[in-house]
């Protein structure tokens, strides 16, 4: 039966990326592979992460690229060129993304650092994707779980992870007890960084926070199979 995998937030971390897709027992001519977005900012390499991914899109006729709040906010700065978009995009550690692409911020503001086809896979990006039961896309916003701030403190992420954690940890207890039916659609999400995936029988989060010196996840669908570099 054909599989889905599905990688999390990889913002600039190239080496990750390169070892986990060294993991999957990929097959080209029938799996998907899903990818929920962030490839760029706060890691060293988002240059190459783009070349990589790139190079996937040639390769395998099945892979679907999702656009990440960081892809949305530096294509909003190149296309409008505000203030607050820069400001934002600082906030991200865009200063990563332009030292990969050897680059000032200023050359930021219509793309012209990036190679044509770096520029034309941002602006390709899509919003989300349904497959069958499932719906992968970016964010997913449950109102009960803490959310992270671009401000926060390790103390304050440290604090965070821990309150998610004990969340988590009564929920799937919860689930045990009830023995809740299974969902019409599943959400696979990144955006929000958990120390280890979030599984529910609705909805499972795949950013393990690579970037902050956690794992890089990626899912097997439908046998819920987790892989990390």
């Amino acid at each position: 039966m054909a599989k889905i995998f599905v990688i999390g937030d990889i913002h600039g971390c190239h080496r990750k990326l390169v070892t986990l897709l060294g993991r999957l027992p990929l097959d080209r001519g029938e799996d998907t592979l899903v990818f929920l977005g962030d490839y760029i900012n706060r890691g060293p390499d988002s240059r190459q992460v783009l070349d990589t991914l790139i190079g996937l899109e040639r390769d395998y006729p099945r892979v679907i690229f999702l656009k990440g709040n960081h892809e949305q906010a530096l294509l909003d700065y190149a296309l409008h060129g505000e203030a607050e978009d820069l400001g934002l995009l600082r906030v991200m550690g865009i200063e990563a993304t332009a030292t990969s692409y050897r680059a000032s911020l200023r050359r930021l503001l219509d793309l012209s650092c990036m190679p044509p086809e770096h520029q034309q896979f941002l602006f390709d990006l899509k919003c989300s994707f349904t497959f069958g039961d499932y719906l992968f896309t970016h964010a997913d916003f449950d109102d009960s779980l803490p959310f992270p701030s671009p401000q926060e403190t390790a103390q304050q992420r440290m604090q965070r992870r821990t309150a998610e954690a004990r969340l988590l940890s009564s929920r799937r207890m919860g689930q045990e007890q009830d023995l809740e039916p299974k969902p019409e659609r599943v959400v696979i999400f990144g955006h929000l960084p958990f120390a280890t995936p979030l599984v529910r029988a609705d909805r499972i989060g795949i950013d393990t926070g690579a970037v902050y010196g956690n794992l890089l996840t990626a899912v097997q669908l439908p046998q819920r199979i987790f892989y990390h570099a």
